[in-house]
């Protein structure tokens, strides 16, 4: 899609040489948008950057600049002005937006808004890793939204992705989950501090007689966990088992590689890793005194084990749920310890979800006995909501979740609102084909016609896609597309109201030029959903 910034950028800076304040090698000026309309398309500091170095006033910088470039105007700038200390503002003409729609009918749902941020580096993004041990509940829901919209920001910003499920499959918990369905198995009551929710019953009436419980239940929670995840289009690249990670040696080769660099030592009987030399705010034990391992020494030899996967350069993102907040320290200490960057492993915690409906809230399954499951949430409200609103926030909130309003077909629920929009233009283009009028090349259209407000809203909106996706990649941020698919769906919504594309006193060639905008919307809206793993309905 087209980019205005290098154009101005570039003016910029010769501006700049040409007033006598050439910018240094590299240098960069900075653009946004300017938070009021009136003040222009784009505004940027590069006076403010730069007077002081040149022995200049901002403003009287500035000011120089701008009589420069309205003598040299880039293509697509109508007016540029002067603001505050020393901001330059460009006011651009029309045309840049018709540019705009040009690029996105041209690059289609494929490759609108990509970026190429990650150069083909490796990011693997591990999320979800629920227990092996019952189903996945609400709280996993929004760590498994969040975690695979992440990994399609970043491929659509040009990196390699692996989206990685840890199956925590050794363990206290796993043994009592498996006498809590050996015991259901034989009619007893569940162990003291085992599993007791009906799902117990029900998973154990189908496990064979022979059947080993540790191993078969293993298998019965993860292929519950898979299926409603892929209910809700969250499908991984790999699942890697803890187990599976003892078992390969992994742990007696990290703790060999620990040992090398000096960075455990022995004390009361224990084996500590020293993380308080890398940032923690303390040491932390590795292997008890009784020869068992603790929870941190395969977590780091898993760590180790996918910085390898991942090769030089590699990123780790992590999506962990809010009790495992002061976990992320000891983590990145122990990467430093092997000698990582400890930058390479990034950690989302996320807060917990408040579960309503029509005001009262929701706290305990029928299933479970006390939590609520995904598959009632995707169940009552669909993957699509479920999806959407889980992503109206970031990450660091504790939103409230209201299931009434999500299951609700009305335009006051966010995810029928942009998907509404999507089916709207989708239904205009349909009418069109059924009078007879012929999908317009936009080669051959005249933008030029596209001047109502309504338009140029839609046109604005749709030029931000790309810095959006990108900012939302680099902030792990999804819920900035979901603000823009709000923001440019209300834009549609209006011109649908406002804008009529076929019928009396509509010119042929306004018809045509506003077939090409709805099929621009229609992409920039598919795209914005697509990065959310949201549906784009051609019909509601």
């Amino acid at each position: 899609m087209a980019d205005i910034r290098t154009s101005l950028s570039d003016s910029l800076c010769a501006a700049l040489a040409a007033a006598g304040a050439e910018a240094p090698e590299g240098f960069r000026a900075g653009l946004e948008r300017p938070a009021r309309r009136e003040h222009g398309d784009w505004s940027s500091n590069a006076a403010l950057a730069l007077a002081r170095g040149a022995g200049r006033n901002p403003r009287e910088l500035a000011a120089e600049l701008a009589v420069w470039l309205e003598e040299n105007k880039p293509e697509h700038v109508a007016e540029v002005s002067v603001a505050g200390p020393g901001f330059v503002n460009f006011k651009l003409a029309p045309s840049w937006l018709h540019r705009v729609v040009v690029d996105a009918v041209a690059a289609g749902t494929e490759h609108c808004g990509r970026q190429n941020l990650g150069q083909g580096r490796t990011v693997i993004v591990e999320f979800v890793s629920a227990n092996p041990t019952g189903p996945v509940h609400a709280g996993h829901g929004r760590g498994a939204a969040y975690g695979d919209a992440v990994a399609r920001l970043l491929e659509r910003c040009g990196y390699k992705v692996q989206r990685e499920f840890y199956i925590n499959d050794r363990g206290t918990q796993m043994g009592l989950y498996a006498d809590s369905l050996a015991a259901a198995r034989g009619g007893a009551p569940a162990p003291a501090d085992g599993y007791s929710g009906r799902y117990i019953a029900e998973w154990a009436a189908g496990m064979p007689s022979d059947a080993d419980a540790r191993q078969w239940g293993r298998q019965r929670a993860l292929a519950d966990q898979r299926d409603v995840l892929e209910s809700m289009a969250v499908v991984f690249d790999t699942w890697s088992s803890e187990q599976a990670l003892v078992d390969s040696g992994a742990i007696d080769d990290t703790l060999a590689a620990l040992n090398a660099a000096g960075a455990s030592y022995e004390a009361d009987g224990a084996l500590w890793l020293r993380s308080s030399d890398y940032g923690d705010d303390k040491d932390r034990v590795l292997v008890k005194s009784d020869g068992e391992y603790t929870y941190l020494l395969p977590d780091i030899a898993y760590h180790r084990d996918k910085l390898g996967r991942a090769g030089p350069g590699g990123l780790l993102i992590n999506v962990w749920g809010a009790d495992h907040h002061g976990y992320v320290a000891r983590m990145k200490a122990a990467m430093a310890a092997l000698g990582s960057d400890p930058a390479s492993l990034e950690v989302v915690v996320t807060q917990l979800v408040r579960l309503e409906r029509e005001g009262e809230e929701v706290r305990l399954s029928k299933r479970t006995g006390d939590i609520i499951e995904l598959r009632e949430v995707i169940g009552e409200v669909g993957a699509d909501a479920a999806r959407f609103t889980y992503l109206l926030q970031s990450m660091d909130t504790a939103p409230t979740f209201d299931l009434a309003r999500a299951a609700a077909r009305v335009m006051e629920n966010p995810v029928f609102y942009v998907q509404m929009a999507h089916a709207r233009v989708c239904s205009i283009a349909a009418r069109a084909r059924a009078d007879g009028v012929a999908p317009p090349s936009v080669e051959q259209v005249d933008l030029g016609v596209l001047v109502h407000e309504r338009e140029l809203e839609i046109m604005r909106l749709l030029s931000a896609l790309g810095e959006v996706i990108a900012a939302a990649a680099e902030e792990r941020a999804p819920h900035r597309v979901t603000a823009w698919l709000r923001d440019f769906a209300a834009a549609v919504h209006s011109f649908y109201h406002d804008c009529y594309v076929m019928g009396a006193g509509i010119s042929p060639e306004l018809t045509q030029a506003r077939l090409v905008l709805i099929d621009a919307a229609r992409v920039g809206l598919a795209v914005g959903l697509g990065t959310l793993g949201v549906s784009a309905p051609e019909s509601m």
